[in-house]
Protein backbone atom coordinates (compact mmCIF):
# COMPACT_ATOMS: atom_id res chain seq x y z
CA UNK A 1 0.00 0.00 0.00
CA UNK A 2 1.53 3.70 -1.12
CA UNK A 3 0.64 6.67 0.52
CA UNK A 4 0.25 10.21 -1.41
CA UNK A 5 2.85 10.71 -2.75
CA UNK A 6 4.05 7.15 -3.49
CA UNK A 7 5.67 6.47 -0.24
CA UNK A 8 5.08 2.91 1.14
CA UNK A 9 4.52 2.74 5.09
CA UNK A 10 7.72 0.52 5.76
CA UNK A 11 9.81 3.63 4.07
CA UNK A 12 7.75 6.29 6.21
CA UNK A 13 8.90 4.08 9.06
CA UNK A 14 12.50 3.94 8.41
CA UNK A 15 12.41 7.62 8.00
CA UNK A 16 11.43 8.79 11.11
CA UNK A 17 13.75 6.72 12.93
CA UNK A 18 16.63 8.25 11.17
CA UNK A 19 15.34 11.40 12.45
CA UNK A 20 15.08 10.01 16.07
CA UNK A 21 18.33 11.17 18.00
CA UNK A 22 20.03 7.74 19.34
CA UNK A 23 20.26 7.80 23.32
CA UNK A 24 23.62 6.72 24.94
CA UNK A 25 23.87 5.15 27.60
CA UNK A 26 24.80 6.89 30.94
CA UNK A 27 27.48 5.21 31.95
CA UNK A 28 29.56 5.52 28.09
CA UNK A 29 28.21 9.12 28.19
CA UNK A 30 30.08 9.14 31.53
CA UNK A 31 33.37 7.74 30.26
CA UNK A 32 33.33 10.18 27.62
CA UNK A 33 32.98 13.03 29.51
CA UNK A 34 35.60 12.22 31.82
CA UNK A 35 38.31 11.26 28.92
CA UNK A 36 37.36 14.71 27.39
CA UNK A 37 37.96 16.59 30.49
CA UNK A 38 41.15 15.28 31.41
CA UNK A 39 42.71 16.87 28.36
CA UNK A 40 45.63 19.03 29.07
CA UNK A 41 44.13 21.97 27.79
CA UNK A 42 41.38 22.20 30.46
CA UNK A 43 43.84 22.40 33.17
CA UNK A 44 46.48 24.95 32.08
CA UNK A 45 45.56 27.16 35.06
CA UNK A 46 44.75 24.22 37.63
CA UNK A 47 47.01 24.97 40.83
CA UNK A 48 50.70 22.59 40.91
CA UNK A 49 50.61 20.31 43.84
CA UNK A 50 52.66 22.89 46.49
CA UNK A 51 49.52 24.91 46.25
CA UNK A 52 46.88 22.84 46.44
CA UNK A 53 48.85 21.59 49.52
CA UNK A 54 49.07 24.88 51.06
CA UNK A 55 45.36 25.43 50.21
CA UNK A 56 44.48 22.39 52.54
CA UNK A 57 47.07 23.94 55.41
CA UNK A 58 45.51 27.10 55.25
CA UNK A 59 41.85 25.53 55.43
CA UNK A 60 42.97 23.39 58.09
CA UNK A 61 43.88 26.62 60.11
CA UNK A 62 40.70 28.59 59.73
CA UNK A 63 38.97 25.53 60.69
CA UNK A 64 41.07 25.29 64.06
CA UNK A 65 41.01 29.09 64.47
CA UNK A 66 37.03 28.78 64.18
CA UNK A 67 36.71 26.15 66.17
CA UNK A 68 39.18 27.89 69.19
CA UNK A 69 37.25 30.58 68.99
CA UNK A 70 34.11 29.36 69.46
CA UNK A 71 35.09 27.17 72.42
CA UNK A 72 37.07 30.10 73.81
CA UNK A 73 35.21 32.54 76.61
CA UNK A 74 34.72 35.33 74.66
CA UNK A 75 34.97 34.31 70.91
CA UNK A 76 37.64 35.80 68.43
CA UNK A 77 38.25 38.72 70.83
CA UNK A 78 38.78 36.18 73.78
CA UNK A 79 41.43 33.99 71.45
CA UNK A 80 43.37 36.65 70.77
CA UNK A 81 43.76 37.44 74.44
CA UNK A 82 44.79 34.02 74.92
CA UNK A 83 47.34 34.09 71.98
CA UNK A 84 48.95 37.54 73.33
CA UNK A 85 48.97 35.74 77.32
CA UNK A 86 50.72 32.27 75.64
CA UNK A 87 53.17 34.81 74.08
CA UNK A 88 53.94 36.84 76.91
CA UNK A 89 54.39 33.88 78.81
CA UNK A 90 56.97 32.01 76.48
CA UNK A 91 58.92 35.36 76.10
CA UNK A 92 59.31 35.79 80.04
CA UNK A 93 60.54 32.22 80.33
CA UNK A 94 63.51 32.81 77.29
CA UNK A 95 64.01 35.92 79.17
CA UNK A 96 64.03 34.03 82.41
CA UNK A 97 66.63 31.65 81.10
CA UNK A 98 68.94 33.92 79.30
CA UNK A 99 69.72 34.15 75.48
CA UNK A 100 70.99 30.53 74.01
CA UNK A 101 74.59 30.46 73.73
CA UNK A 102 75.53 29.73 69.96
CA UNK A 103 77.79 26.63 70.63
CA UNK A 104 78.05 24.47 73.49
CA UNK A 105 81.34 24.52 75.76
CA UNK A 106 83.21 22.23 74.43
CA UNK A 107 86.37 20.41 76.09
CA UNK A 108 89.07 21.83 73.67
CA UNK A 109 87.64 25.50 74.42
CA UNK A 110 90.72 26.76 76.73
CA UNK A 111 92.71 26.82 73.38
CA UNK A 112 90.38 27.19 70.80
CA UNK A 113 92.93 28.09 67.94
CA UNK A 114 95.18 25.29 68.25
CA UNK A 115 98.64 25.01 69.86
CA UNK A 116 100.20 28.20 70.31
CA UNK A 117 103.91 29.04 73.50
CA UNK A 118 102.91 30.57 76.75
CA UNK A 119 104.83 34.05 75.29
CA UNK A 120 102.69 34.13 72.33
CA UNK A 121 99.58 34.17 74.48
CA UNK A 122 101.17 36.50 77.10
CA UNK A 123 101.74 38.92 73.79
CA UNK A 124 98.17 38.36 72.61
CA UNK A 125 96.79 39.61 75.90
CA UNK A 126 98.92 42.48 76.42
CA UNK A 127 97.58 43.53 73.01
CA UNK A 128 94.13 42.70 73.90
CA UNK A 129 94.82 44.85 77.27
CA UNK A 130 96.11 47.79 75.72
CA UNK A 131 93.18 47.90 73.58
CA UNK A 132 90.70 47.59 76.39
CA UNK A 133 89.32 44.33 75.57
CA UNK A 134 89.42 43.02 78.88
CA UNK A 135 87.37 39.89 78.03
CA UNK A 136 90.15 38.53 75.62
CA UNK A 137 92.90 39.75 77.92
CA UNK A 138 91.69 37.56 80.53
CA UNK A 139 91.20 34.74 78.21
CA UNK A 140 95.05 34.96 76.70
CA UNK A 141 96.44 35.17 79.84
CA UNK A 142 94.25 32.27 81.52
CA UNK A 143 96.01 30.43 78.39
CA UNK A 144 99.61 31.74 78.96
CA UNK A 145 99.37 29.56 82.86
CA UNK A 146 98.24 26.84 81.69
CA UNK A 147 100.97 26.48 78.62
CA UNK A 148 103.51 27.85 80.99
CA UNK A 149 102.44 25.11 83.29
CA UNK A 150 102.60 22.51 80.63
CA UNK A 151 106.18 23.80 79.40
CA UNK A 152 107.44 23.18 82.75
CA UNK A 153 106.15 19.84 82.88
CA UNK A 154 104.03 20.94 86.04
CA UNK A 155 101.17 19.82 83.64
CA UNK A 156 100.98 16.80 81.21
CA UNK A 157 99.91 18.33 77.93
CA UNK A 158 96.19 17.40 77.45
CA UNK A 159 94.09 17.85 74.45
CA UNK A 160 90.41 18.75 75.80
CA UNK A 161 91.72 20.41 79.12
CA UNK A 162 89.22 22.66 80.65
CA UNK A 163 90.80 25.91 82.68
CA UNK A 164 88.55 24.31 85.51
CA UNK A 165 90.66 21.24 85.33
CA UNK A 166 93.98 23.09 84.85
CA UNK A 167 93.55 25.09 87.80
CA UNK A 168 92.76 21.55 90.01
CA UNK A 169 95.53 19.45 88.90
CA UNK A 170 97.88 22.86 89.46
CA UNK A 171 96.55 23.29 92.71
CA UNK A 172 97.88 20.03 93.55
CA UNK A 173 101.63 20.56 92.66
CA UNK A 174 100.64 24.39 93.81
CA UNK A 175 98.91 24.60 96.63
CA UNK A 176 100.06 27.89 97.74
CA UNK A 177 98.75 29.17 94.52
CA UNK A 178 95.58 26.63 94.43
CA UNK A 179 92.58 29.38 95.47
CA UNK A 180 93.81 31.61 93.04
CA UNK A 181 94.26 29.31 90.15
CA UNK A 182 90.49 28.28 90.64
CA UNK A 183 89.51 31.98 90.83
CA UNK A 184 91.21 32.69 87.65
CA UNK A 185 89.80 29.63 86.17
CA UNK A 186 86.33 30.86 87.09
CA UNK A 187 86.82 34.49 85.17
CA UNK A 188 87.86 32.62 82.33
CA UNK A 189 85.04 30.87 82.03
CA UNK A 190 82.61 33.81 83.30
CA UNK A 191 84.00 35.44 80.36
CA UNK A 192 84.23 32.93 77.97
CA UNK A 193 80.30 31.19 78.85
CA UNK A 194 78.66 33.09 81.32
CA UNK A 195 78.31 36.53 78.77
CA UNK A 196 79.74 38.69 81.78
CA UNK A 197 82.23 41.49 81.15
CA UNK A 198 85.82 41.72 82.38
CA UNK A 199 87.27 44.66 83.85
CA UNK A 200 90.90 45.74 83.65
CA UNK A 201 91.32 44.86 87.44
CA UNK A 202 90.26 41.45 86.37
CA UNK A 203 92.91 41.19 83.77
CA UNK A 204 95.78 42.43 86.49
CA UNK A 205 94.76 40.12 88.84
CA UNK A 206 95.06 37.31 86.24
CA UNK A 207 98.29 38.62 85.07
CA UNK A 208 99.77 38.81 88.58
CA UNK A 209 99.12 35.09 89.25
CA UNK A 210 100.68 34.45 85.65
CA UNK A 211 103.75 36.36 87.13
CA UNK A 212 103.88 34.58 90.26
CA UNK A 213 103.82 31.26 88.82
CA UNK A 214 106.76 31.40 86.73
CA UNK A 215 108.98 31.82 89.95
CA UNK A 216 106.57 29.28 91.66
CA UNK A 217 108.40 26.08 93.61
CA UNK A 218 106.35 23.36 93.01
CA UNK A 219 105.58 21.00 96.19
CA UNK A 220 106.32 17.25 95.34
CA UNK A 221 104.11 15.02 97.02
CA UNK A 222 103.47 11.24 97.23
CA UNK A 223 104.98 9.68 93.51
CA UNK A 224 106.30 13.00 92.29
CA UNK A 225 108.52 12.42 95.62
CA UNK A 226 109.64 9.41 95.38
CA UNK A 227 110.86 9.77 91.53
CA UNK A 228 112.56 12.86 92.39
CA UNK A 229 114.16 10.81 94.83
Amino acid sequence: MSGADGTTPARLLIRASGDIPVDTPRVPAREAARHELSKPMYHENDPNLFQRALDHVWTWIGDLLSSASGAAPGGPAGLIVLVLIVIALIAALLWRLGTPQRGQRTADALFENGPRSAPEHRAAAEAHAAAGRWNQAVQERMRAIVRSLEERTLLDPRPGRTADEAAVEAGRTLPAHAARLRAAAREFDDVTYGGRSAGQQAYLTVRALDLDLESATPELTGALRGAAE
